[in-house]
């Protein structure tokens, strides 16, 4: 990655995502190629992605965490979450290709305040990146949740009220070029990823009927 200022805290990760709660049907992610269990499970790797319909809004709209502190609040930064004791599922096998997920995008109107957020649940920053999003100055920092990566975006010089939100999901495939196949017209052209030596593409999700904005990424490569 370029602009990248090192803070890595090189710690297993405490504070584990187990589920990410979403607002869609079943059946608009059966059809963009998810396996989809008990009509509303769907495991991808080591989390449960729990789908509850569109009474419960639109998006995430909240997770549960493993590993959270006694005195954890209802939320954090606004965004809805529960305790979770449960073990880590077992992956399920989905026909585009997904393996796991590699990250999920959450959005600040006040990064300063979110980081504090995570750091007290015990969740520190592993790395800082400063990039642009449409000529606008952004800042991402990541932090290690269990097998997910928490990528916190928001502007690097101005703040705002409101609540922090999960915005979107970028996946993991086995084979980028397959699961662009899989999708056809309804994914955008692959290319390389910031990651150094990946690949990726992004997925017209509203065409499934979803309502998660929608990526998926090739494998690491071991070493980059």
């Amino acid at each position: 990655m370029q602009n990248r200022s090192q803070s890595d805290t090189e710690t297993t990760a405490a504070v584990v995502v187990d589920d990410l709660i979403v607002a869609d049907p079943a059946d608009a992610w059966e059809s963009a190629g998810f396996t989809v269990e008990d009509g509303s499970v769907c495991r991808i790797g080591g989390v449960v992605i729990r789908l509850t319909g569109r009474d419960a809004g639109s998006g995430i709209v909240g997770w549960s965490l493993r590993g959270l502190p006694v005195d954890a609040a209802g939320d954090v930064d606004g965004v809805p979450t529960t305790p979770s004791n449960r073990s880590a599922s077992a992956p399920a096998r989905h026909p585009n290709g997904v393996v796991a997920i590699d990250h999920v995008v959450l959005m600040s109107p006040d990064l300063n305040r979110t980081v504090d957020a995570l750091t007290a649940i015990g969740v520190h920053p592993r790395r800082t990146r400063d990039a642009d999003l449409g000529g606008r100055p952004i800042r991402q920092v990541f932090f290690r949740m269990g097998e997910v990566i928490v990528e916190a975006v928001g502007s690097p010089d101005a703040a705002s009220e409101g609540p922090s939100a999960l915005w979107g999901i970028t996946y993991t495939v086995a084979d980028i070029e397959a699961t662009a196949a899989f999708f056809a017209d309804r994914t955008a052209p692959v290319k390389d990823a910031v990651q150094p030596g990946r690949r990726i593409t992004t997925v017209r999700h509203r065409e499934f009927g979803m309502s998660v904005r929608t990526a998926m990424i090739s494998v690491p490569i071991l070493g980059a």
